[in-house]
């Protein structure tokens, strides 16, 4: 453990009903002991029992700051492992700074950026993967990015990476006795041995590697870019989605001339909207932009929403449009399905191959639809995070391809009859870039790195 106790304010600072001041470390009794005093003035916090919740008020020297709740929480049953204290005040912006200047004060100094979790961390309550889920837990935008930032910090990454580890240190101990020992310990035909072994470990690492573009879906948003000629209803389409005018809608064509992006969530999953300028030929400099800015945004997105005007004939503009969906997951929207069609669901179905949904973006018809098939598209219709893994964070991918490339390494030593010390080394890589996600084999500044992204009082 550390030996100095920090303080920081650990809601938000802005009128609420209550606000938290958190004190961690050796002193955060005697500190707390200093500044509270009871309502009958007998209560001594220091000699509290833990995990109990004191009432009383908060005193600067011989000024009453504040009316307030006081809990204990006596290390190692505490979030960061040490002794904690946490000061229930009233939720106002002064009134939270004078209790927290009243405990530093009296000895504790201002926690740095996440320090209360590095030394959930450091005091090995929570691994490294746990501990920035606890940011994703903060930081989630929707239900889903939630549930697996909670799952993560549940242990979930932990147990995954653990059983690998596990298995690949067995066998590092192993070659290593039987290079000390060959005349107890034998190797003849471990080669094959292990080889199966790798093939299971890595066809593990690789499934969570895949994860990785659901997981980061997951947590940031499906890229999703709405295209179509201009006039095709677009913008209604997004405004209908987003519950608000966000998009201005006339009937003159080229309207939008620019991205307008909205964030917005479906059913649990974050939908990063763009709306795009409707794609034609034009002479317009500034439409003619915002057109090429259109195509090179779909060719960048998860997911096109193409949206064509069900009342007019398909064009030259829209042979283009059909190009851009080509190895894209995109969904066809016969959009104004409450005019007389021209063009059919068949036709379109037949030019596509993609799926095909009737809707009204005036009418606010056929949005369910929409997002029942953008959660089958990318979720196959469900989530779960009872079973499976989902990796969100880049850096743990990072660290799963090095292992995975390093077990591949072995795979390689074996099928050409390279010695088995050898196939320790590579072991030995593979175990440390895993342990590099829980924190297992990480230096300082990685460590530091990482926590200096959380917010003051996490």
């Amino acid at each position: 453990m550390t030996g100095d106790t920090i303080a920081a304010i650990a809601t938000a600072m802005t009128v609420s009903g209550i606000g938290i001041i958190r004190v961690s470390g050796e002193e955060a009794l005697e500190i707390a002991g200093k500044v509270y005093r009871s309502k009958n003035g007998k209560n001594d916090i220091r000699k509290s029992e833990s995990h109990k919740i004191h009432y009383g008020f908060i005193y600067d020297g011989e000024e009453m700051i504040d009316e307030v709740l006081v809990m204990v929480m006596k290390g190692p049953r505490s979030y960061t492992g040490e002794d904690t204290v946490e000061i229930d005040c009233h939720g106002g912006i002064l009134a939270m700074r004078k209790v927290l200047e009243a405990v530093i004060r009296a000895g504790a100094r201002p926690a740095e950026p996440g320090e209360f979790t590095k030394r959930a961390f450091l005091n090995g309550r929570i691994d490294l993967s746990q501990a920035e889920a606890v940011m994703d837990v903060i930081n989630a935008k929707n239900e889903y990015a939630l549930k697996s930032s909670m799952s993560q910090l549940k242990g979930a990454v932990l147990k995954s990476i653990k059983e690998i580890r596990n298995s690949i240190i067995y066998h590092i101990a192993y070659i290593e006795s039987a290079l000390d020992d060959p005349e107890h310990i034998s190797i003849d035909g471990y080669g094959e041995e292990l080889s199966d072994v790798i093939k299971e470990q890595k066809e593990k690492i690789r499934r969570l590697i895949d994860s990785f573009s659901e997981g980061k879906m997951i947590r940031e948003g499906i890229k999703t870019v709405i295209v179509g000629k201009p006039n095709a209803g677009k913008s209604s389409l997004l405004n209908c989605l987003v519950g608000e005018e966000k998009a201005i809608v006339t009937d003159i064509a080229g309207t939008t001339r620019d991205v307008l992006e909205e964030t917005i969530v479906l059913q649990g999953i974050s939908l990063k909207m763009m709306d795009t300028a409707g794609i034609r030929k034009t002479e317009d400099v500034v439409e003619k932009i915002g057109v090429e800015r259109a195509r090179t945004y779909a060719k960048e997105a998860d997911l096109i929403l193409y949206v064509v005007d069900s009342s007019t004939e398909l064009d030259e503009n829209d042979q283009e449009i059909l190009k851009l969906l080509e190895d894209k997951k995109a969904i066809v929207l016969l959009n104004k399905s409450d005019l007389e069609p021209v063009v059919t669901r068949e036709m379109l179905s037949q030019k596509t191959g993609k799926p095909i949904i009737s809707i009204s973006a005036k009418e606010e018809k056929g949005v369910e639809e929409l997002e029942k098939q953008i959660k089958e598209m990318f979720f196959q219709g469900e989530l779960s995070f009872n079973d499976e893994v989902y990796i969100t964070n880049a850096r743990h991918k990072k660290a799963l391809e090095d292992a995975w490339k390093s077990l591949e390494m072995v795979e390689n030593s074996i099928s050409m009859g390279m010695p088995e010390d050898f196939f320790s080394i590579d072991l030995m890589n593979a175990y440390e870039a895993l342990g590099s996600i829980t924190g297992e084999a990480v230096g300082e500044d990685l460590v530091n790195e990482i926590f200096s992204k959380f917010c003051t009082g996490k």
